[in-house]
């Protein structure tokens, strides 16, 4: 008796090996389970764009939102990622720009008694696609909404949101997130057995992000409380 299909709207849990997101070192810490991979992304709101320009790399820092299994990042229509974007020879005959797009989170400093065996414990993804103009006027305005609940949960209900002139101003890339890899180091510090007895401190330190106290606007009027989302945090 045949094994029992899937529903086809039943996503996979994992996210399929290739050889772009095959790392070369410690391939036991690189995984492809969807859940994880959502989870590193949703912590973070910075990530690095990188793609080639005049034959040579280019890498920026910036903000990005993620809707699904699609990833967000926009910029002014006058950016020079965007742009080529949208060009039919930006990409393999389509528009597009071939990007990859890593996020990446320090946890940890970790402390061997080596020099040569220090290291960090860390989470990062790594996203390998082609980045195409968002054009849907309501996909643009749920990309933006997105953008800005990234980097604060919340906030974009509680915000006015981008006017006509704001939106013709504003290009936004979507990423299909289908060639994707994670990779987590959560360990202590690996010392040699030669090197266990000699007499440095060894171990790991911690590093956490944190919200301070919210600071008014100098404007803000009178009576306005701070949010909930700020203040539950």
């Amino acid at each position: 008796m045949p094994a029992p299909v899937a529903p086809a709207s039943q996503e996979p849990s994992a996210y399929e090996r290739t050889e772009r997101t095959t790392p070369t070192r410690h391939r036991e810490r690189a995984h492809y389970d969807r859940e994880l991979v959502h989870s590193i992304l949703d912590a973070g709101y910075v990530c690095h764009l990188g793609f080639v320009r005049d034959g040579a790399p280019v890498v920026l820092p910036t903000l990005y939102g993620r809707v699904g299994d699609r990833l967000y990042v926009h910029g002014s229509t006058g950016s020079r990622p965007l742009r080529a974007a949208g060009r039919s020879d930006a990409g393999q005959g389509d528009a597009g720009l071939p990007v990859c797009v890593t996020v990446t989170h320090v946890d940890g400093l970790v402390l061997a008694r080596s020099a040569f065996s220090h290291t960090l414990n860390y989470r990062s993804v790594v996203v390998h696609g082609t980045a195409r103009p968002v054009t849907d006027e309501a996909e643009m305005k749920a990309a933006l909404d997105a953008l800005v609940d990234q980097v604060l949960p919340g906030r974009a209900a509680d915000s006015r949101p981008a006017s006509p002139k704001e939106l013709a101003a504003t290009a936004v890339l979507g990423i299909e997130l289908t060639e994707v890899s994670a990779k987590v180091r959560d360990a202590g510090p690996v010392d040699s057995e030669a090197d266990v007895a000699l007499p440095f401190w060894s171990g790991v330190v911690p590093l956490t992000t944190g919200y301070g106290a919210p600071v008014p606007a100098d404007d803000l009027a009178p009576g306005i409380p701070v949010p909930g989302y700020l203040t539950a945090r």
